[in-house]
């Protein structure tokens, strides 16, 4: 479903801050894999989902979704494949716009969106309202509202549903709970495993809590200096332990980052 075949991404080539991000990163996520990415600052993780997402282009290799070369496709041009959220809950939303018109614009993913306006009528509308009820957060009364008056839980809720409004052939969470306090992250993964188990919606999860890392999905991918170092699904990962991974993380060349949390 999701191919990437020998992808290589350095920065600053040639000077005294190159930084190879991507070494010869070889990855297949089959329909449905929801699979969770930890590693340390500066492993690789949100460089992997930038070239998966044409925020930056590889130096070398290819990006392939459902036997399609993306390699050189721009961002906007892979919007019709890819459904993204941010950690900012301020990103993935126009704030100044009602819940209902962003649900339009969702809508309209990889689309012409110029004449979006025409998506709001009463159809929609109840369409819309029925959507936002299942986030359970009592907004499907408030489609009129601006975005930018909801909480940061609220908006990234929004966010989420937004990207798989229209299902995407790849859902990539980027750290989509990190800005939140507990209660509200835990609240925003359970709607995230809950929409992705029901829609069957392959995701790439990056999360620096390796209990989230555990708990979610059916695969989780370790990565260290540009490179996929462990690579583990089905039973055996249902297996593992908080401290199995810490193992694995002192077995390579440089101890975990303080940046990853215990959960």
């Amino acid at each position: 479903m999701l191919k990437l075949k020998n992808i290589y991404k350095t920065f600053n080539s040639g000077t005294i801050n190159e930084k190879r991000a991507l070494d010869d990163i070889n990855l297949v996520l089959n329909d449905g894999d929801f699979v969770t990415v930890i590693g340390g600052n500066g492993a690789g993780k949100s460089t992997l989902q930038n070239v998966i997402s044409g925020t930056i282009m590889p130096d070398f290799g290819t990006v392939e979704i459902n036997g399609i070369n993306i390699t050189k496709y721009p961002e906007h041009k892979r919007a019709k494949y890819i459904g993204r959220v941010f950690q900012d809950p301020m990103l993935g939303t126009a704030s100044d716009m009602w819940i209902e018109e962003n649900l339009a614009l969702a809508i309209k993913r990889g689309e012409n969106r110029s004449a979006f306006k025409w998506m709001i009528d009463n159809n929609n509308s109840l369409f819309f309202k029925e959507q936002v009820a299942k986030l359970g957060l009592g907004l499907e009364d408030r489609l009129k509202t601006k975005v930018k008056l909801l909480s940061g839980g609220q908006r990234q809720a929004i966010t989420l549903l937004m990207s798989t409004l229209k299902k995407p052939d790849l859902l990539m969470l980027d750290e989509h709970t990190a800005a939140l306090d507990p209660k509200t992250a835990s609240l925003v993964l359970n709607l995230t495993d809950e929409i992705v188990k029901t829609s069957n919606i392959t995701t790439l999860m990056i999360t620096h809590n390796m209990r989230d890392a555990l708990n979610y999905g059916n695969r989780l991918i370790m990565m260290d200096q540009g490179r996929i170092i462990f690579d583990v699904a089905g039973d055996e990962k249902k297996k593992l332990t908080v401290e199995d991974l810490l193992q694995k993380f002192n077995t390579t060349k440089d101890a975990p980052s303080d940046a990853m949390i215990l959960g």
